[in-house]
């Protein structure tokens, strides 16, 4: 079978922005907030949310649910009032949302329900370019260039604190391509380095610049927010920084924004603009710990790379900035990062995609797994799976347990590679900026490096593996997994069987370690707070976990058979109860539509204790 990209782009075919939004919102509070103070359930095919502090309670109608408690949501959200149902809008709900954090954590937050706006908007403005693709035959550019809802498990996936014609200029949803703006700085006032010689070489050749100077790429969203700064107008006023324009052949925007693809080479820039939680700015540290983790990991990733052949890592091995005296703020803004092409990386024939648009849960690109799998059934789904998840599991762990070295395998840092028939060949791990080392294997060289940069690249052993297992099963398998049970409800258990089995087979050969041990006996998995980290504007490298339920004990057993939930069940499905992480006790409700505030005789009850914060 020969994939060919998708053509029903149309956004008749998507969910409007304001109800991708509020579902996204919903899914944030079921796993972070209501889910875990047991404030939910699933009743008469709808799942049932509460936040007591706000006194509300929302229902929203299930197309599928998951043994994870990720379920699928369609039709509006609704508040129960007068006797029966009321439709809640997105700024209705984001208002109730702001209300009960409030509460729960006695801070505000003035910033939330305009970042909520701001993500439906970004959506809004996606789904109207969906109709003219400008992808061509390029599949993995489209895969890249697909997101259009974003991270379903991040409150505001796609709040942008930048103009409306900005974003249309410079995000891959809007398919933006455009060429660079270069500066030609002289050789005293750049900072550099190189984890081999020769490694920013690619930069030398984008364009030509005059003897004694060198050139530095500028993304130009970034020069349009910096190029009026001060310091850098004197450079250029006193010839120390010549500004050439923008010239030269097009770059792509990739899903992260600020990270470029174009002549050979995956640039990735600052940019100072808020995306969903942060200034997307390589800081100084950051600079130099690319190149660093570069020379410290090439061992580890030629090691990794011969026991699993299917895996590859890019490497960060340059970077350049603009260093004027005592100005960080421009060393920063302007820093730029080389990473590597996937020439040299990707095997014959193979064709990279981004998991993110894989997995997605609407197929807005060729490479949505619905597309990969088209006209095929459930066991070519079976053994897509199993293959895939063989490339995936084993590198990754293999790494924690054997070299101490965290990877960052989320959906937006891993690209599959397919073959001619859409079959899994190949998995492409990128952004050194996750990658962390674990301090005890690692103590000698860290030790060489300086403090400032040393320090940010260091977790221990716990922090480590509640990333490697977040990124690794929650955010990544278990998407990915989700997006083929939309496909084929029926075999969610026996997806889940296979994830087990692959880990089992890791695990006996690493002599079933008590980690492994633990996560085989069903122990709740790490899901990063996004809601609560936003809510509390903790940066990402601060953000904490919740415990979400496992269907990792044993056979996996599917909550509701065929995709189609019953009556009276709990959200998180069959399976023992978890302390903290499982949903409301169910008491026959009434007639549907009709369910009473209270918790007498024939009402819903949820379950009694409301925690604090998390």
């Amino acid at each position: 079978m020969l994939i060919s990209p998708v053509t029903d782009r149309t956004p008749a075919a998507l969910p409007a922005a304001d109800l991708a939004a509020a579902h996204t919102l919903l899914n944030c509070l079921l796993r972070e907030v209501s889910g875990p103070e047991h404030q939910t359930a699933v009743v008469d095919g709808h799942l049932l949310l509460r936040l007591p502090r706000r006194g509300v309670l929302l229902r929203v109608a299930l197309r599928r649910t998951s043994l994870l408690g990720a379920h699928r949501f369609t039709g509006p959200v609704t508040e129960q009032a007068d006797g029966g149902w009321r439709e809640v809008t997105l700024e209705q709900l984001g208002e109730y949302v702001h209300t009960e954090l409030s509460l729960r954590s006695g801070v505000g937050n003035d910033e939330f329900l305009a970042q909520l706006a701001a993500s439906r908007d970004g959506i809004a403005a996606a789904l109207a370019l969906r109709t003219h693709p400008r992808h061509g035959d390029d599949r993995y550019l489209e895969s890249e260039q697909s997101l259009v809802y974003g991270h379903r498990f991040h409150p505001t996936p796609k709040a942008r604190a930048a103009p409306r014609d900005s974003w249309a200029a410079y995000a891959p949803e809007a398919f933006a391509a455009f060429p660079l703006r270069y500066l030609a700085v002289r050789h005293e006032l750049m900072a550099a380095q190189c984890a081999t010689p020769g490694a920013d070489a690619v930069l030398d050749g984008l364009c030509p610049v005059p003897d004694g100077y060198r050139l530095l790429p500028v993304h130009p969203w970034q020069y349009e927010l910096l190029g009026g700064a001060p310091r850098l107008r004197q450079a250029i006023g006193a010839g120390d920084v010549l500004d050439l324009g923008e010239r030269g052949a097009p770059f792509a925007a990739t899903a992260s924004v600020r990270t470029l693809h174009g002549q050979g080479a995956f640039l990735k820039f600052s940019l100072n603009v808020r995306i969903t939680n942060c200034l997307r700015k390589n800081a100084r540290y950051e600079l130099a710990g690319a190149v660093a983790l570069t020379r410290l990991l090439d061992p580890v990733l030629r090691e990794l790379t011969a026991r699993f052949p299917g895996a590859a890592m890019l490497r960060e091995p340059a970077y350049r900035a603009l260093a004027l005296p005592g100005d960080d703020a421009l060393l920063e803004g302007f820093g730029v990062i080389v990473r590597d092409d996937l020439d040299g990386h990707l095997a014959p024939d193979v064709t990279p995609l981004l998991a993110a648009a894989v997995a997605d849960e609407y197929p807005t690109s060729g490479a949505h797994v619905s597309r990969l799998l088209a006209g095929q059934g459930r066991r070519a789904a079976l053994e897509w799976w199993t293959a895939y998840l063989r490339l995936l599991l084993p590198p990754v762990l293999a790494a924690y347990f054997d070299y101490g070295v965290v990877l960052e395998p989320h959906l937006q840092n891993v690209l599959i590679g397919v073959d001619g028939a859409g079959l899994p060949r190949q998995v492409v791990f990128r952004d050194l900026e996750g990658t962390k080392l674990l301090a005890k294997q690692h103590a000698e060289a860290l030790a060489g490096l300086p403090a400032d940069v040393a320090g940010p690249m260091v977790y221990d052993a716990r922090r480590g593996w509640d990333r490697v297992v977040y990124c690794l099963l929650v955010n990544h398998t278990a998407e990915l997994l989700a997006a083929l049970a939309d496909l084929h409800p029926e075999l969610e258990p026996a997806l889940w069987g296979q994830v087990r089995t692959v880990l089992r087979e890791f695990a006996d050969e690493q002599g079933c370690p008590p980690r492994l041990r633990a996560l085989l006996a069903g122990v709740p998995l790490p899901a990063k707070a996004n809601l609560l980290t936003r809510w509390a504007r903790r940066a990402d490298r601060e953000a904490g976990y919740v415990r979400v339920p496992s269907p990792l004990a044993g056979p996996a057993r599917s909550a509701f058979s065929g995709g189609r939930p019953p009556d009276h069940r709990p959200v998180t499905g069959a399976g023992p109860r978890t302390p903290g992480v499982v949903a409301g006790v169910i008491h026959r409700p009434g007639a549907p539509g009709a369910v009473p505030r209270g918790a007498g005789a024939g009402a819903l009850t949820f379950g009694a204790g409301v925690s604090g914060d998390h």
